[in-house]
């Protein structure tokens, strides 16, 4: 992973954290807009936050399973450990890039469609 988007991703880690301490002080819903407004930041760092641990999690899983190639009765096992689990950091690393892209500001805001079937000839 590049070490930008790492950094980036630590900097949303922390943020969910300070976001957290936030929302669960006594003064969070004394401001309603400023509490709508970190939950939904919550709401957006949340999944990407999960799923950068689950990355790192499986990086230390690859790498406990590369120190098991020295033992012979568990290479086998070892090696394809670290077959799976490079493939999964190769899959979360994608899914995490998509995650980071910028959210389009159009997303927030509702809209109603009203479709009608159309009269004319």
């Amino acid at each position: 992973m590049k070490t930008s988007i790492a950094a980036k991703l630590d900097q949303a880690r922390q943020r969910l954290l300070d976001i957290n301490a936030l929302l669960s002080s006594e003064n969070a819903t004394r401001d309603l807009d400023q509490f709508r407004k970190l939950s939904r930041e919550h709401a957006e760092l949340e999944p990407i936050v999960e799923l950068f641990n689950t990355y790192r999690d499986t990086e230390q899983r690859v790498a406990e399973a590369q120190e098991l190639l020295d033992d012979p009765e568990m290479r086998s096992y070892a090696e394809s450990e670290i077959k799976v689990g490079r493939e999964r950091l190769v899959a979360l690393e994608s899914e995490l890039q998509q995650l980071l892209l910028p959210k389009d500001p159009n997303d927030e805001r509702n809209i109603f469609l009203e479709i009608r079937a159309g009269t004319g000839g």
